[in-house]
């Protein structure tokens, strides 16, 4: 039940393999690679014991590799226990992280897991989704007095945080690490747009060019699938609550509809919402023969499966790899990926690396900001440092050989002074 390090034999075979998957990401990932040659003389972390909960991939190993640089100590746990890729965590575990996760297991096994990370008592908690820093407030509460701070990786994470921050439930000072302004654009938008169409291609190898792609959610991480549609050909709808963000996707060219009125003319849905019961059985019942369903929310509560399974006459698991066929009594048939998880890392292997080059440099940079800073934060829900969105942009564009202009004297003194007119 990936139990960690401790009474396991190595297997040589998946170290090797995951070896080379590292390897390839970390040569997408300069910026957190020139931060763990930096970290590796200046040991910020030095002591420290970090639980995290996130998704067990390369680029995550690139992301632990740094933080062990620094000097940490490690412990890690799967946020979805169908993205883990076995190699990558028997090699982390020969590199001296300790890994509970393993890929496929259940979800009582999930929960033991990141209660299992926990068990390293931590000083500071990454996390992705809310899972971890949930089990702390409401099962492991005798830890809560050894946690100084932690940071969150995603958008539903951080707003059930924001939630306990104003019932004055959450314990400690958390980073919101998704709002910044690069993870925004580099991560939510084109990572998530790319990566999701990749999860649905790989799945179905379907057309998507003339094909209708409805897009539930037009916040950053709807954005960026729309575009990444629209750009393979697509016919895109766009369905949303907010009316600002309905408004802007209709300037931009995307027909909004209701789900309703969508559910009978899509071919393609991609629920991206954050919130629950997104499709729901109503919608379910109108759409046409071969509808294909995905999910890129991080939690699988976004379609209703239960409804489905409520509505098929028939279901065939696996008519194709990380495809279920529900058939309705009708005939017609429903086609769910990835069991309605998240479609990009269950379907495929998640952003990109030079994707979370960018998203794990902001998550170790604020990790050395908690550090120094923890003892005269209170708990509470903290944006990200603009400094530190700052630098890992000019990191980033110094690794890919990009010049930027600079101010000059007269600019600076045009931009503070409101004695210039015109």
């Amino acid at each position: 039940m990936g139990s960690g390090n401790l009474g396991r034999d190595v297997d040589s075979a998946l170290v090797a393999a995951g070896e080379l998957r590292i390897g390839w990401a970390a040569r997408a990932m300069p910026v957190l690679t020139a931060l763990g040659e930096r970290f590796a003389v200046e040991r910020p972390f030095e002591g420290l014991r970090i639980a995290a909960c996130l998704h067990v991939t390369a680029e995550t190993a690139v992301l632990m590799g740094t933080l062990k640089a620094g000097g940490a100590e490690i412990a890690l746990a799967a946020s979805n226990p169908l993205s883990t890729q076995d190699d990558v965590a028997e090699a982390l575990r020969d590199y001296g992280v300790v890994v509970h996760a393993q890929a496929g297991v259940t979800m009582d096994a999930y929960y033991h897991h990141i209660h299992q990370a926990l068990d390293i008592v931590p000083d500071i908690v990454l996390d992705d989704g809310c899972d971890l820093v949930n089990i702390l407030h409401t099962e492991r509460t005798e830890l809560l007095e050894t946690v100084s701070g932690g940071c969150e990786e995603t958008t539903t994470g951080i707003i059930r945080l924001r939630q306990m921050a104003t019932e004055k439930a959450l314990r400690f000072p958390v980073v919101a690490v998704n709002d910044t302004r690069t993870k925004r654009m580099f991560d939510n938008r084109y990572g998530t747009g790319q990566s999701t169409m990749d999860g649905i291609m790989r799945a179905t190898n379907t057309l998507l060019a003339g094909k209708t792609v409805v897009v539930a959610g037009f916040g950053y991480c709807g954005r960026g699938v729309a575009e990444r549609a629209r750009g393979l050909g697509a016919r895109v709808v766009v369905t949303e609550i907010d009316p600002v963000k309905a408004l802007d996707a209709s300037l931009q060219g995307y027909d909004v509809r209701s789900m309703a009125a969508a559910a009978r003319a899509g071919d393609v849905f991609v629920t991206v919402t954050g919130n629950r019961d997104v499709i729901r059985g109503e919608h379910l019942a109108e759409m046409k023969d071969g509808a294909i369903l995905a999910n890129a929310g991080h939690f699988d509560v976004e379609i209703d499966v239960r409804a489905l399974d409520d509505l098929a006459h028939a279901v065939h698991r696996g008519v194709r790899p990380n495809t279920d066929e529900y058939v309705l009594a009708d005939g017609r048939r429903l086609l769910l990926l990835a069991e309605g998880r998240l479609v990009n890392l269950t379907a495929a292997e998640g952003h990109p690396a030079a994707v979370m080059d960018m998203s794990f440099s902001a998550q170790v940079l604020s990790v050395a900001w908690l550090v120094r800073e923890r003892a005269r934060l209170e708990p509470g829900v903290y944006d990200v440092p603009g400094e530190v969105d700052v630098e890992v942009a000019r990191l980033k564009l110094a690794a890919a050989g990009i010049e930027m202009d600079e101010l000059t004297s007269e600019q600076e003194e045009y931009l503070h002074s409101w004695r210039l007119g015109s």
